[in-house]
């Protein structure tokens, strides 16, 4: 295997986005041991194809798409105010890191990297936007029994709730509807189910909510979740 040193490519041009790798490659290279237990110098090894490239685009990648996942959920949620920072953040970290990245590809594992940084990103982004929990939900209740009791919980934990009379394919339900905090979600379906556990409900996410009644926080809710 070539050694570091006459690797250009690796003490030169591409260190530019790793100010510490230099210093790094200029350290004596550790020994290891095969099978047979005979010492192996990893002097040959080439560390920055092999192991810091497929490193910095993994990571590089997990940022920008974990950005662009949020934005894409932002945009549909109406946030126009977030929606495009993100944005922004997301495009320059791509035009300052990860395109000079891509483009020294040369190895199977930097592949890999990038693929599994695309993979994770997606899953960073969805979990970072469900843990600030922005924006309002609908939450649709409908039951044939315990209708009062249910409604009657739900103000008490100072939530807005309507009720309707309506007639399903088994005979008279009650109908409840509630907007409520994505961050109180939680909560809410947490009293439905101690109320009334057979009961069917559904959660819609709501694009824009005015005035109404929103409680603060609901009893039993942590603060500053």
């Amino acid at each position: 295997m070539t050694d570091l040193g006459d690797l250009p490519r690796a003490r030169g041009e591409s260190t530019r986005f790793c100010p510490f790798l230099p210093r790094l490659l200029s350290t004596p290279f550790p020994i290891c041991y095969n099978t047979g237990g005979e010492a192996v110098s990893l002097e040959g090894f080439d560390w920055y194809t092999m192991v810091f490239l497929p490193l910095l685009i993994f990571a590089s990648r997990v940022g920008d798409v974990s950005l662009g996942t949020m934005r894409i959920i932002l945009t549909s949620r109406g946030k126009r105010k977030i929606a495009p920072l993100l944005g922004f953040a997301e495009v320059l970290l791509w035009i300052v890191v990860v395109s000079r990245l891509v483009t020294r590809l040369q190895s199977p594992l930097a592949f890999l990297g990038y693929a599994a940084g695309f993979a994770l990103g997606n899953f960073v982004g969805m979990y970072i936007e469900e843990w600030f929990a922005l924006g309002h939900v609908i939450v649709r209740v409908i039951l044939q029994k315990g209708g009062e009791e249910l409604f009657h919980a739900l103000q008490k934990a100072k939530c807005g709730v309507t009720a309707f009379d309506g007639m399903g394919s088994r005979g008279p339900v009650k109908l409840l509807f509630t907007v409520v905090r994505r961050r109180n979600l939680k909560e809410v379906i947490k009293i439905i189910q101690n109320v009334c556990p057979h009961a069917f409900f559904s959660v819609e996410d709501v694009r824009t909510a005015h005035a109404g009644i929103f409680p603060s926080v609901i009893p039993g809710e942590r603060k500053g979740k």
